[in-house]
């Protein structure tokens, strides 16, 4: 009789290559309380199920989807500036939500949720197919160095993530002072067949008036960096 051929010994799970890094950073003692009182009524906990955005708004209305909003300030404004539309912001860093959450407060607004997670796992089990009429993502990490390009969020398979996310005919709108990062991303979201690019042959679109200019901008604006933004439409399959 052959000898029993032992189990095979599982060896630790593959880390998915993530686009953040989790900074510690200082949380204010504002930030800290408002991390702890506010949450129950901006904060979404990732539960890695399906997450029923009407239910949740308590209405059926267009949805804008912010990935990596910083201190909130930009989303915040937006939220206040179109009360018709519902936002939900996806950040890692605990000082940014709590800033956020503060600042959602201070507005009284009733059309923005927050989800401290990864915005690629949220996308996958958080929100289901079409869910979605925008999203925003805006001076996301370039991740310069070539050794550090795969980390970069625009990569063909979370594009054609975003695809599944955003329904017909809703809009992408991206922004990045590096502009060999801009590059980067014109290629692969023009390279995939559910996108085009609202731009067209001018490539870059125009700075949405509607975009707060956000301090992380102003600082860049006088290191001499220039702000691109593009803009692509979801097509109809």
């Amino acid at each position: 009789m052959p000898d029993a051929v032992p189990p095979a010994v599982p060896g630790p799970p593959r880390r998915a290559i993530r686009s953040f890094v989790k900074r510690g950073g200082r949380v204010t003692v504002a930030q800290q309380r408002a991390l702890a009182g506010l949450w129950p009524r901006y904060g979404i906990d990732y539960t890695g199920r399906p997450i029923d955005l009407n239910v949740l708004f308590g209405r059926c209305a267009p949805r804008t989807l912010e990935i990596g909003f910083g201190d909130g300030e930009s989303l915040v404004a937006l939220a206040q500036a179109q009360p018709a539309r519902d936002y939900l912001g996806v950040e890692v860093h605990a000082p940014g939500v709590g800033h956020c959450l503060l600042g959602a407060a201070a507005a009284g607004l009733c059309n923005l949720r927050l989800m401290r997670h990864d915005a690629v796992e949220v996308l996958e089990h958080s929100l289901t197919p079409a869910a979605l009429d925008e999203v925003l993502i805006y001076f996301a990490d370039p991740w310069p160095k070539k050794r550090h390009h795969k980390r970069r969020l625009i990569q063909p398979p979370f594009v054609t993530l975003l695809a599944s996310r955003i329904a017909a005919g809703g809009h992408l709108r991206l922004a990045t002072d590096w502009e060999p990062y801009a590059e980067w991303m014109l290629e692969v979201l023009g390279a995939s067949p559910q996108f085009r690019n609202v731009a067209g042959a001018a490539r870059y679109a125009p700075r949405p008036a509607e975009r707060p200019l956000t301090k992380f901008e102003r600082r860049g604006s006088r290191l001499g960096h220039i702000a691109r933004d593009l803009e692509f439409e979801r097509l109809r399959e």
